[in-house]
């Protein structure tokens, strides 16, 4: 079970990384990766001089040369300034690259995300990938930064291990164990036990420290939903506030603190046994160097330049051939990572690859043909079936029926967002469709861009201002290059008001009103529907909506019962 789980990891990890290894970029991030490794290969290289002038300067000082001793210092310090311009731009360069791979992975993600509505989808469909937005703003970012950090450390320890390990063997010389008469030579002495300890150490620090890998990933997810329900309730303080819902809300924060408390309080005591072990192995790592080259420098056959020289070679080795140990925290953090990206990655190719059941074809002239239409909800249960309407040019149907009989999911899936359904759906060629929810969407910025959303094009200042006091809206004609939060500022009313002018603004063939004035007063309303009618007499309606006032505005009549049938008829 352990090594499919392992096997279906590294099956993810490798699915995240080739994107972009293998996009059009990936000769630059080669090129800038291969950088980066030359930069550490020399920097182990520097290591390696330095380590033979430990024993150059502790030979001279044991021998009391006092005409080498500034010079050595001399030397030292063009080592050690080399050293530290290639470790410096060995590190710039890898957040560099890192910062590429981030913004290609980001930029794919978000695509993926947006399209074909999976934002949506992911909600319909109630998939269990919580947080996106913190996927993509924080684990794309993590997995690049912990991802680079453990190869390059990886390259950078095995190349150490590589040079330091012939020093070391150099420098352990023979170590004689006698047993049952018979003299054992052990050559290199000193890199065999650092071998086996590093890898009796490697496998403990796996066993206490795997438990972490499951601890992050739920952290994560913790501070995620505790975060997105402050969020909430700033987005809806008015209705919270009008509720006096502050002690609910309350207890719905304490509810989810105390997730991110408990696992946290795991997070310490697992992490406390890691620090524990890797401590302790670290500080025994620091005299055991000692201890065994100790007997050949008391013989005098170890110069204090070459004692030196071993316990700096010692701890090269021991620090490369300890590299999973002293990152397990990092690798369990990457491990909780690839799993959130992994599973988020395969929710969007889940709710993409869900086949809408209505096709959508292009029909000459003006009609909107709906053929043999069957609307559903997730469990199967048919909202409208079978239904069969042709509107033609001039259309103006209002869609009525109790709460929850599938008025707006009629609307969703005519817009084709809605999966659960099966029929046809004729839409004219050349006709430019508009939808307008209950509560409009205001994007964050100037008030210009919110009236024009999503058109791209931005029309003249005064035309806004025109279309504005047309809605009703004048008293907004000069706060146009504003930015705020409007969907904050405004009454829903006015933002229901702000999406009619949008109507005036994109001219469309037919739009599609859900409950699109239910803020609004009767007379208001009727302003709105006459509004229309007058700036745009060849638009095509279809309005969701309960008050029988709207009948006036409108020429036929769809009345849904919930479970299946429907009736159009003409409104007298």
């Amino acid at each position: 079970m352990q090594s499919k789980s392992s096997n279906s990891y590294f099956k993810i990890f490798w699915q995240l990384c080739q994107g972009y290894w293998r996009s059009e970029e990936k000769w630059k991030a080669l090129g800038l990766l291969a950088v980066v490794i030359g930069l550490n290969f020399a920097a182990v290289y520097l290591l390696v001089q330095i380590n033979n002038w430990y024993n150059s300067f502790y030979n001279a000082l044991q021998g009391y040369q006092e005409e080498l001793f500034w010079p050595l210092v001399g030397e030292f310090t063009a080592l050690a300034f080399i050293y530290i311009i290639i470790a410096v731009y060995a590190i710039y360069l890898r957040q560099m690259l890192q910062l590429k791979w981030r913004t290609w992975m980001t930029d794919r993600y978000l695509a993926e995300w947006m399209k074909e509505q999976a934002y949506y989808r992911l909600q319909v469909l109630q998939s269990d990938t919580d947080n996106p937005d913190q996927r993509i703003s924080e684990d794309i970012n993590q997995f690049v930064s912990l991802t680079l950090q453990l190869l390059v450390g990886f390259l950078k320890e095995m190349t150490t291990l590589g040079a330091f390990a012939v020093v070391l063997w150099n420098l352990s010389g023979a170590f004689t164990v006698p047993l049952g008469g018979h003299e054992f030579v052990i050559y290199g002495y000193m890199f065999w036990f650092s071998l086996i300890y590093s890898v009796l150490g490697t496998g403990a620090a796996h066993l206490v420290g795997r438990k972490l890998i499951g601890l992050d990933f739920d952290q994560q997810r913790y501070e995620a939903d505790f975060r997105f329900n402050m969020m909430r309730v700033r987005e809806n303080s008015e209705s919270i506030a009008f509720y006096r819902g502050e002690g609910p809300e309350g207890v719905g924060f304490q509810e989810r603190f105390a997730k991110v408390i408990g696992n946290f309080w795991q997070l310490m005591r697992q992490t406390k046994l890691l620090n524990f072990y890797i401590n302790g192995y670290a500080q025994l790592a620091v005299i055991v160097p000692l201890v065994l080259a100790a007997p050949q420098y008391f013989a005098g056959t170890m110069a204090l330049g070459g004692l030196m020289q071993t316990i700096s070679a010692f701890g090269r080795v021991q620090d490369a051939l300890s590299y999973f140990v002293t990152s397990y925290d990092s690798i369990a953090q990457l491990a909780a990572v690839t799993r959130r990206l992994g599973s988020f990655r395969q929710h969007i190719e889940e709710v993409s690859a869900v086949e809408n059941g209505v096709r959508r074809i292009e029909s000459d002239g003006r009609n909107l043909g709906v053929r043999d239409l069957t609307v559903a909800l997730p469990d199967g249960r048919e909202l409208v079936k079978s239904l069969e309407a042709e509107f033609t040019s001039g259309s103006r149907i209002l869609v009525m029926g109790s709460s929850g009989c599938g008025k707006s999911t009629l609307l969703r899936t005519l817009a084709g967002i809605w999966p659960y359904g099966k029929g046809e759906l004729a839409l004219p060629k050349e006709g430019r469709v508009l939808f307008l929810p209950q509560r409009p969407y205001l994007p964050l910025g100037s008030l210009k861009r919110a009236l024009c959303y999503p058109g791209a094009e931005i029309p003249e200042d005064e035309k806004l201002r025109e279309v504005l006091a047309k809605a009703g809206l004048a008293a907004l004609g000069d706060k146009l290059n504003e930015t705020d939060d409007w969907s904050r500022i405004l009454s829903l009313g006015e933002q229901q008001r702000l999406a009619f002018a949008r109507i005036l603004l994109a001219r469309p063939d037919w739009v599609f009103l859900d409950e699109a004035t239910s803020a609004l007063d009767e007379d208001r309303e009727q302003e709105m529907y006459r509004l229309l009618k007058e700036e745009l007499p060849q638009l095509n309606i279809m309005s969701v909506g309960h008050r029988s006032t709207l009948m006036s505005q409108h020429r036929s009549k769809l009345q849904l019962d919930g479970k299946g049938g429907w009736l159009l008829s003409l409104i007298s």
